[in-house]
């Protein structure tokens, strides 16, 4: 049997989750639809989840649609938890866009189609609620070919549009609406039609080319609450989307794209197989990801990024049929919990790398500081919700900090350590995560016996402006023992999570250039003490600019709103780089302060009547006009940052 491995995604809200519960109904997995209202989902298992009606972590189920064994990863919508959905698409076959018939092209609609589209993961679009007050079809359609793609390609109309007895009427095939469509996008189709030689059957296998060669996107009507238009959306699954390619008999080939915690503490992972075997306690190879692991993760240990090692998984459980079932094995197209892996984390390849993965979204560039009675116990939960979701960097110091995408994702990190880790936390102000840069080249040496100098070790350090960490020996390897070395590069990396202004360095070049020990007196830990205060008077001379996280926008708004909103932009500090004005529409676009896109978006609905659609993705980092902001230091040292620097020079 064929498989195939498909997400579903959305805008918040606009229906995804009662699309899924409508599938599993129709495949036979659950027998009466589950409500979100209701807090009756099957893939929403959060109790979390279930009282707020919205998925905050991907879920899993593998079901049998006319003899395809679908693999189906329902997302989260809403934008705050953006990682989860990058996870998702990383394992993906082909993915169905949901929308609302009432509310449209929303903000995360166009986000995630831009990706989707950028992957060329070939993708159907369901337009679901059209039997609710206010559902669109012309207009919609419009809205559809203008901000997400003029591909589209409607498969039917809908009657009594708007009321409970909607209906989804699609065209039969080898309607000419379909065939004009199509013939837009290939010339020889097009002869072939102005020749009136085509077949109801060549039309829907160019549309299965189109659709799986991400050129073209079908667009579906109908109400998950209902049902209707479901059965048609479910025939263009199983005909449109492509089948999995691997074979039980290849190399294995399968990626880790989630990690969540048992009943016991102990991990599970979730894989997509994507070619060979995978077998219960037999050895296999595990390539660590390919995306820096979280400061939580350094703190925690475990393999560091790039490493290869091996280990068993104690046991497989196979998604099918709406459940798990454990099994000795797993074949190509398939996706496993596996457990037993103590040391895994998301992205990890396991046999021979996939080439799939990377990161696809930005970095959250909010970061917030977290309060509790117990900071240990606190900090031993985030470590573990980060190990959920790696994009969360947790930073222990006097105080105990998280990087976020949004004020939503706050709310929920706080009632899942209070309902999973009994603990009650408290906030401070969300803050933008700012970072440091060298401008200049700076040098310092620290001899063994030299005044100032009570560690029994030597190091310098050449800091100038690279890409990246840049770490570089210029210096004989064999002059240190392997494990001073080593102490020295992981001191260096720690170092510069923390630069003159407090912020993380990157985009530097560390050479080290002079390196000097007493044997055996000298230890790894003379040379990580040291490390710190001679990097970073070689920083301090170098020099360094901060620089803030810039968002790109696109603002879609009426063309009266244009004047008001030009003075709100400015007052948050944007730049327009372009504009659209036309009689019934305008669009501006430009460069947004990241740290000022809530507040700015908070203002949209009264100047622009509610109609303002705001679009903001991470873009790049710009330097901070005026005096840097200065983050407080995590190095323990009691002096405040002048203070610091002075002592440093005075040595």
């Amino acid at each position: 049997m064929s498989t195939l491995t498909m997400g579903i995604l959305a805008h918040v809200d606009a229906g995804k989750t009662s699309l899924t519960e409508r599938l599993l109904h129709t495949a036979g997995v659950i027998d009466h639809v589950g409500s979100v209202d209701a807090g009756s989902t099957r893939t929403d298992t959060m109790d979390l989840e279930r009282r707020r009606g919205i998925t905050i972590r991907s879920a899993v189920v593998s079901f049998e649609l006319s003899g395809v064994t679908v693999n189906l990863i329902d997302t989260p919508g809403h934008s705050d938890f953006i990682a989860e959905v990058e996870r998702a698409l990383s394992v993906l076959d082909g993915a169905v866009l949901v929308l609302s018939a009432v509310e449209g092209v929303q903000v995360q609609t166009r986000l995630l189609m831009r990706t989707l589209q950028r992957l060329r993961i070939p993708t159907l679009l369901f337009v679901n609620k059209i039997d609710r007050m206010g559902a669109r079809y012309d207009e919609l359609l419009r809205d559809v070919r203008r901000l997400l793609t003029p591909a589209v390609v409607p498969l039917g109309t809908v009657d009594d549009l708007g009321v409970r007895v909607a209906a989804f009427r699609p065209y039969p095939l080898g309607a000419p609406e379909v065939d004009e469509v199509l013939a837009e996008r290939n010339d020889k189709y097009l002869a072939r039609y102005l020749a009136d030689e085509l077949t109801a059957d060549d039309q829907l296998v160019e549309l299965a080319d189109q659709v799986r060669s991400g050129v073209a996107y079908p667009v579906y009507f109908g109400s998950a609450i209902t049902g209707d238009g479901v059965p048609e959306l479910i025939e263009g699954i199983v005909t449109l989307l492509p089948r999995a390619t691997g074979l039980p008999e290849d190399p294995l080939q399968a990626s880790v794209f989630k990690v969540e915690r048992g009943p016991a503490g102990e991990k599970i992972a979730s894989a997509r197989v994507f070619a060979g075997t995978l077998r219960a306690r037999e050895p296999v190879t595990i390539h660590r990801g390919g995306r820096a692991p979280a400061a939580s993760a350094v703190a925690a240990g475990g393999s560091p990024l790039g490493a290869t090692y091996s280990s068993k998984p104690s046991s497989l459980l196979l998604f099918s049929q709406g459940e798990t079932e454990r099994v000795d094995a797993v074949a190509a197209g398939r996706i496993v919990a596996l457990r037993g892996l103590k040391e895994i984390r998301i992205g990890d390849q396991l046999g021979s790398p996939s080439g799939r993965g990377g990161q696809l979204f930005a970095p959250p560039t909010l970061e917030t500081v977290v309060r509790a009675g117990d900071r240990i116990k606190l900090f031993q939960a985030l470590q573990q919700l980060a190990e959920q979701d790696p994009l969360i960097r947790v930073r222990k110091d006097e105080e105990i900090s998280v990087s976020l995408y949004g004020e939503v994702q706050k709310e929920v990190i706080a009632s899942l350590l209070l309902e999973e880790y009994g603990l009650e936390v408290t906030f401070d102000q969300t803050r933008p995560i700012h970072k440091e840069r060298p401008v200049g080249v700076g040098a310092a040496v620290r001899e063994m016996g030299a005044p100032g100098n009570p560690w029994v070790a030597t190091v310098g350090f050449r800091v100038s402006p690279g890409s990246g960490i840049d770490y570089r020996l210029d210096v004989e390897l064999g002059g240190l023992p392997r494990a001073f070395h080593t102490a020295i590069e992981e001191s260096v990396r720690q170092t510069l999570l923390q630069g003159l202004y407090g912020w993380e360095v990157d985009d530097v070049r560390i050479e080290l250039t002079h390196t000097g020990y007493s044997s055996p007196v000298t230890t790894a830990s003379d040379f990580r003490r040291l490390v710190p205060v001679v990097l970073l008077k070689a920083l301090d001379q170098a020099g360094t600019t901060v620089l803030e996280p810039v968002n790109h926008f696109e603002l879609d708004l009426p063309p009266d709103a244009v004047s008001p909103i030009l003075g709100r932009l400015a007052e948050s500090h944007a730049t327009v780089e372009t504009s659209q004005i036309d009689a019934d529409h305008a669009q501006l676009t430009g460069l947004i302060p990241a740290g000022r896109v809530h507040a700015f978006e908070s203002q949209l609905p009264g100047p622009t009547h509610g109609e303002g659609i705001l679009l903001s993705t991470f873009d790049s980092f710009h330097p901070v006009p005026g005096t840097p902001p200065i983050r407080p230091r995590t190095d323990g040292n009691p002096l405040n940052l002048k203070e610091y620097l002075l002592h440093l020079n005075q040595q």
